[in-house]
């Protein structure tokens, strides 16, 4: 092979030029043919290899190579065509034409596999309608999506709307008891009241007459405030709770709950219990629980409330650690498996339409959730029910309770101080102004909002009294008006109305709530503690 190369390259034979009897029209026709397409060959592979070099992220550039190393040697191929026209070279030219030859073999061998993937890649067409169904599958999960939040909006709202019609039923049941104790505290102030009006100039006993009339006040108070607490919407104030005194608030009207049939017997609680929960939300799950309570033994029964600490994996909802279990358990009928298994699930029930919502569980399992808890039920056919709420043992202590220093009958100053006082009820109007004006203070009055805010600026107190509840503005749009001109007046916000939402949107440092009925002197310490007298 080698010899015959040589041979080919010696200048023995005779160019191609020959051929043509040197006759020009064929020759330079010749000529011209292999210089164009050498010089388009080359061309093009010169710009393949600068793409591929500019766009190195390019797919297949491998094969973009191989085209370009295929398109130089055709060139080069046809550049020593015209160069053995005049010189024959032939050795040095079939050199070049085997080169070009393993190229050519290379490429189409790298091509055909590549022409079938090409081939399988969706076409632009494709992709668009691709793209476009993708679009309306986005579009119909979106609006799938917002269809869910509004069904998600609309259940919450309903539930919502369920809880407070089970609070307010909750309320319809034991308005026959709630009626017969204030009858009662009615009473005892009344007789009280004609007592002292009897015999006035008896000072030893109009004290102790005075003094039952307060006490019937504050019993009044007590429960007027967990009348509030059931019926309004509160938000959730987890703190510490001495169990043991929330079990004895809140005995007397579970056992109104169970009565007539049934019987409440709390078991002796460790007063060293205390619980991280909203002390108002608990009272309610476990007047609920003492409905349900009550509604599974219609023949008669004995609830038994009991409290216990717990360690270690007390429920599978909760984490391993220290509870407080507290167990209300009654002697009814109890639960199916099949019943067990939902009753906890809201708006399920068992009643007949009109005799419950079914929301009683679910709302004492939402209340221990709240606080960080859970709740377990067992029962069995025949046998009963006992639900447990686990509760989180509280890691500071409950909240110090004001003891006879709260009663105190400590004088307090208040000379030289302008109080604006506003309230529709003359009565009541007229009790705290001589309360005031006791302390000595000087005391302005208005009988409505509008007059208050008018007032505030025309008078400049050193202190505003006001009452909620008012027809036409509250206390709380008074509040809001007078402190666009006067920012840091302290302010004394009277009620007996639990709107939580509107008296958290006007509370800061300098506005103190206090809640009817009160005393006296609960009054004048506000008031001096705004005040800093």
């Amino acid at each position: 092979m080698l010899s015959l190369l040589a041979g080919l390259s010696n200048g023995t034979y005779t160019p191609h030029g020959a051929s043509m009897a040197w006759r020009d029209d064929l020759l330079w026709s010749h000529v011209a043919a292999d210089a164009i397409l050498a010089l388009a060959y080359l061309s093009i592979s010169l710009g393949l290899a600068v793409l591929i070099r500019r766009r190195r992220d390019f797919a297949f550039g491998w094969m973009f190579r191989c085209f370009a190393l295929f398109l130089m040697a055709g060139g080069l191929v046809h550049l020593m065509s015209i160069v053995t026209l005049w010189h024959p070279f032939y050795g040095l030219e079939a050199i070049i034409k085997a080169l070009t030859a393993a190229a050519s073999i290379a490429t189409a061998i790298a091509l055909w596999p590549l022409v079938s993937k090409v081939i399988s890649m969706p076409s632009r067409a494709q992709l668009t309608s691709a793209n476009a169904e993708l679009e309306a599958m986005v579009k119909e999960r979106d609006a799938a999506l917002d269809e869910l939040r509004e069904q998600m909006a609309h259940r919450r709202d309903l539930e919502a709307a369920l809880l407070q019609s089970q609070k307010l039923e909750a309320i319809g049941q034991l308005t026959g008891g709630i009626a017969h104790d204030f009858n009662n505290l009615l009473q005892a102030v009344a007789g009280n009241l004609e007592l002292i009006a009897r015999k006035p100039d008896d000072i030893d006993r109009v004290v102790g007459w005075s003094a039952s009339a307060l006490n019937a006040v504050e019993r009044g108070r007590l429960l007027t405030g967990q009348l509030l607490a059931f019926s309004s919407k509160q938000h959730v104030d987890l703190h510490s709770v001495r169990l043991v005194e929330l079990i004895g608030g809140v005995k007397d009207l579970i056992e109104r709950a169970v009565a007539p049939l049934g019987q409440v017997r709390v078991e002796r609680i460790d007063p060293g219990l205390n619980v991280e929960v909203d002390a108002l939300q608990l009272e309610l799950a476990l007047l609920n629980l003492a409905f349900n309570a009550r509604d599974a033994m219609p023949e008669g029964g004995i609830l038994t409330i009991s409290a216990e600490q717990r360690s270690g994996e007390v429920s599978p909802e909760l984490a391993a650690g220290d509870y407080v279990a507290l167990t209300l358990s009654d002697t009814g009928g109890g639960m199916s498996p099949e019943v067990r298994a939902r009753a906890a699930e809201p708006f399920f029930t068992t009643k007949a339409p009109g005799k419950g919502t079914g929301m009683g569980l679910s709302m004492a399992l939402g209340v221990a959730r709240r606080s960080g808890g859970s709740l377990a039920i067992e029962s069995e056919e025949g046998r009963g029910t006992a639900i447990t709420l686990f509760l989180r043992i509280a890691a500071g202590q409950p909240r110090r309770i004001v003891g006879d220093d709260a009663r105190s009958d400590a004088r307090i100053d208040l000379s030289g101080c302008t109080i604006a006082l506003v309230d529709d009820d003359a009565q009541v109007r007229g009790s705290l102004a001589d309360t005031l004006t006791s302390a000595g203070a000087t005391v302005r009055e208005a009988a409505d909002g509008t007059a208050g805010v008018e007032l505030v600026n025309s008078t400049r107190p050193d202190l505003l009294v006001v009452d909620f509840a008012m027809p036409g503005m509250t206390g709380a749009d008074v509040v809001v008006q007078v402190r666009e001109a006067h920012p840091n007046l302290p302010v004394v916000l009277v009620t007996g109305f639990a709107d939580t939402a509107k008296l958290n949107a006007v509370s800061d440092a300098s506005v103190a709530v206090l809640w009817k009925p009160f005393e006296a002197q609960e009054l004048l310490r506000k008031v001096a503690g705004l005040l800093r007298r």
